[in-house]
């Protein structure tokens, strides 16, 4: 081959620094939308890292019951009833009953039982669907409480408070790459879950209501009339604790 084919076989020099830029920048993108999870193990979207989880958990209600007394007091019967009432609304199981045994106030919890039973009846709970089981204290001087439990769902995310990696500076990719360190995120998901009343919502929407029929029969007769349908307030000020505005 002579040396003119030679040279128009070879590329420029200029070509081939173009080359070699357009390869390095190809890179620089692919390392760009490379999932960082598959890059350090570790998602970068917080509710993938703490995801909240439904399960059955325990809803309970203390009793303090003294030695001498033997009855529950206007509160706790209160207190009964109001547990009686969360139980028909979110319960999945029975009502169980922990009675102390050998303890000193055991007489007196014994005697307070059967006004217990009664208020959950009151409250809607059936009969069969309330065990009692004993239990008892290392320490029979100290005054066991009459516990009320029952299973109902619950939502939680965590454990919060692990700390994989360092924050502060490191030879760690992810200190160098400047990652979300895994706890970040995790206690808004717990609260958020520990403040929602049903955890079925965090599936699927609740159904909706029936309408209120004193006011869709109110508007649906002003509508048939050609009135206005909106809503008249007599004293729109009536109420307020401030001037302002007025």
């Amino acid at each position: 081959m002579s040396a003119t084919h030679r040279s128009a076989a070879r590329p420029k020099p200029d070509v081939a620094r173009r080359l070699l830029a357009l390869a390095g920048l190809t890179a620089m993108l692919a390392g760009c939308y490379t999932d960082q999870t598959l890059m350090t193990g570790i998602s970068s979207d917080y509710r993938q890292r703490h995801p909240i989880a439904i399960r059955e958990g325990t809803h309970t209600a203390e009793l303090f019951i003294g030695s001498k007394r033997g009855a529950l007091t206007a509160t706790q019967r209160a207190d009964v009833l109001a547990f009686a009432h969360e139980w028909q609304r979110e319960a999945t199981g029975g009502v169980l009953i922990d009675l102390p045994s050998g303890t000193s106030n055991a007489a007196a919890a014994a005697g307070a039982l059967e006004e217990v039973r009664s208020v959950l009846a009151y409250g809607g709970v059936p009969p069969q669907d309330v065990d009692v089981r004993p239990y008892r204290l290392a320490d029979p001087r100290t005054m066991a409480t009459l516990r009320l439990s029952y299973p109902r769902m619950l939502a939680s995310a965590g454990p919060c408070g692990m700390w994989p990696h360092d924050l502060g500076p490191t030879i760690d990719r992810e200190y160098n790459e400047n990652h979300e360190y895994w706890n970040l995120g995790c206690a808004s998901q717990r609260n958020f879950a520990a403040m929602v009343e049903n955890p079925a919502d965090l599936v699927q929407p609740s159904s909706e209501v029936p309408a209120y029929t004193g006011r869709r029969t109110t508007v649906l007769d002003h509508y048939h009339r050609g009135e206005s349908t909106a809503t008249v307030y007599p004293d729109p000020n009536k109420g307020k604790i401030s001037e302002i505005g007025k």
